[in-house]
């Protein structure tokens, strides 16, 4: 009988996602309880120091029975500080101490980094992983960092074909070098989306109207970013579809998200009360099928592996549909759109984790042969 294979959970951290990532943490880890794996839960505090959750702790959170809001279900970043390091064994990490002992509290086949917003999903933790030779899940260093930041995704996904909303971008320094705000978005109608360049869960985003103050957003979103994306909005429906996979990834059914006040904030995503996801979207097959061959497109421009949710502003009248973002690591609860859209098709919470880890191993696999045949190297 081969050993369980062994998981580290990575979650929280310092970004304004910290709780969605303890609640996406939370699902995973139920996901893998019982499927043959050894998990560990290391938490990111919002300094940047890791915990190790204990073993009691995370039985107990596991195997409970959840709540009706998932932001209110989630797993907390406590436990002794320790640290992640190379394992002995080629492909291994090890948690240890963070004291003078070092001692070894679990040894890492791969790692799970459930971790939303800046130094979680835009290639910092990808990096430290890559630097510490194990595998993990989800989109490689460049794929997360492209994928994070709103402007470098729009020209990826410019330099592909893929359809785009109107926008301007600019940093701190334009902004306050300009005598009228009003002159960085000409050319853009109302009303107005401000965002920060590199954050997600709608945080820092404000909708500007007619009338509105736009230098109010702007600061806004400066509170988060130092660069600032202005989109024009667009009048129609929010539909979103997911991605799974590598060389040959598969999109999901279509999902549609149907808000109040015109656009899915924060509020909505994680303190409604009431769901406002309807899987799937009623859609003309033919818009179906479009929105799954542009995710995949989408996907592939910024070079993605193992997961992305595509989410996108639908035109009806006009019959135009739009890739307003990529998430290479999308809300992962169970309330999340990215297992709805899945299990509409047939793939359930546990088969999506199962696959992910796979292709966890099997990129390290192939990352691995080619180091070896580059350097003459034996694996």
């Amino acid at each position: 009988m081969s050993a369980p294979v062994r998981i580290g959970i990575l979650f929280g951290g310092p970004s304004a996602e910290h709780e969605v990532s303890c609640a996406s943490a939370l699902g995973v880890a139920r996901a893998l309880a019982g499927g043959g794996y050894r998990t560990v839960a290391i938490g990111v505090t919002r300094t940047g120091g890791l915990r190790l959750v204990p073993d009691v702790v995370l039985a107990e959170l596991r195997d409970g029975a959840g709540t009706d809001r998932a932001i209110d279900d989630r797993l907390t970043v406590t436990g002794p500080p320790v640290e992640l390091r190379a394992g002995r064994r080629p492909g291994t990490a090890v948690v240890t101490a963070a004291n003078a002992s070092g001692a070894v509290h679990a040894e890492l086949d791969v790692v799970f980094p459930v971790l939303h917003g800046p130094f979680g999903e835009d290639g910092v933790v990808q990096g430290l992983l890559e630097s510490l030779g194990v595998p993990y899940v989800g989109c490689g260093i460049l794929a997360a960092a492209v994928g994070m930041n709103k402007v470098a995704m729009k020209r990826a996904l410019r330099a592909e074909g893929v359809p785009i909303t109107p926008h301007v971008a600019f940093d701190a320094q334009a902004y306050r070098a300009a005598d009228d705000p009003e002159k960085l978005v000409v050319g853009l109608r109302r009303p107005l989306f401000v965002k920060p360049a590199s954050m997600g869960s709608s945080i820092g985003i404000s909708q500007v109207a007619e009338g509105d103050d736009l230098a109010a957003a702007i600061e806004e979103a400066l509170r988060h970013d130092q660069v600032v994306v202005v989109e024009q909005g667009v009048t129609g429906r929010e539909l979103e579809c997911a991605v799974l996979g590598g060389w040959r990834p598969e999109a999901s059914a279509v999902g549609e998200v149907r808000v109040s006040g015109g656009w899915f904030d924060y509020r909505q995503k994680y303190f409604g009360d009431a769901d406002p996801m309807v899987v799937p979207a009623v859609l003309p097959r033919e818009v179906t099928d479009r929105i799954q061959e542009l995710s995949l497109r989408a996907f592939a421009a910024i070079g993605g592996w193992g997961l992305a949710r595509v989410d996108f502003l639908y035109d009806e009248a006009a019959g135009e549909l739009y890739v307003n973002e990529l998430n290479t690591m999308p809300g992962f609860t169970a309330h999340s759109m990215y297992p709805k859209v899945w299990a509409a098709v047939g793939v359930g919470y546990r088969e999506i984790v199962d696959r992910l880890v796979r292709l966890a191993f099997a990129r390290h696999a192939e990352r691995a042969a080619t180091a070896s045949a580059a350097t003459g190297e034996p694996r």
